[in-house]
């Protein structure tokens, strides 16, 4: 018996950088009433409030949600408001490597862009994210700027040489996300499993990257049941079915 649902956020529940939908708002909060739900997105805490939770009903469902920002490096959980529960921050120093790396590996890579929205290289404390078309760029432009994913993995074999100490993945439409190193969603999975007291077996993660390189992948290397989607819609019909099969066999949240 499934007892936690886990999400990836931009390209899953969401389009990069957009908020919940309407009908994917009401599926993850008929989902609470069935199941305990997690998400865990390379996107900060601002990103989480303004994309999820300013989306959902504030009712007593949300104690059965579980957020991890930042590739699960913070964790927040609701009692009778949002209780940050730990947060595992860069140095200053390893911010500095960090960011010198991305420059660098972007330069050399040749894919440094005319025309950027906002800031391309972004410090979310625990994780630095690059976004080639910067942080406000249109979801139009992102799709068409590398949607094979090929550029962001010459990108990412460059960084890897440059910093190897550290973890580089792919994820959203034009991001690279790097955090210490065995930081990524498998430990998000790993904290969810100590704190919420759910063997992997008995969770499902659901994400649009579950590719080799891709920011998902690790949840399955986790050894977590994954469904890979291929967007929001899709996203819609897995939780769809899944809340018909726990209602089904009548379960309910521990």
């Amino acid at each position: 018996m499934k007892k936690l649902i886990v999400f990836d956020l931009d390209g899953t529940l969401a389009e990069s950088k957009a908020a919940l939908g309407a009908e994917m708002s009401t599926l993850l909060h008929d989902l609470l009433s069935v199941v305990k739900v997690a998400v865990i997105s390379g996107g900060g805490w601002p990103q989480f409030e303004k994309q999820v939770l300013a989306n959902l009903p504030h009712d007593e469902r949300l104690s059965n949600l579980s957020l991890l920002p930042v590739c699960g490096t913070k964790f927040f959980r609701y009692e009778t408001d949002w209780k940050e529960l730990y947060s595992e921050d860069f140095t200053a120093q390893e911010k500095q490597l960090i960011i010198g790396a991305l420059k660098k590996a972007v330069a050399q890579g040749g894919f440094t862009v005319e025309k950027v929205w906002g800031e391309t290289i972004e410090d979310r404390g625990s994780q630095i994210t690059y976004s080639a078309l910067g942080q406000q760029a249109p979801l139009d432009e992102k799709q068409k700027w590398d949607p094979d994913f090929a550029k962001r993995k010459k990108i990412k074999a460059i960084v890897d040489l440059l910093i190897p100490a550290f973890s580089v993945r792919l994820g959203g439409a034009t991001s690279i996300d790097i955090t210490k190193p065995g930081i990524d969603k498998a430990y998000g999975i790993g904290k969810l499993r100590d704190i919420l007291g759910i063997p992997v077996t008995e969770m499902i993660y659901v994400g649009d990257a579950l590719f080799p390189g891709g920011n998902d992948y690790p949840a399955e290397q986790a050894g977590v049941v994954s469904i890979s989607v291929k967007g929001p819609h899709e996203t819609e019909r897995v939780t769809e079915a899944i809340i018909a099969c726990l209602s089904d066999r009548g379960q309910e949240p521990n």
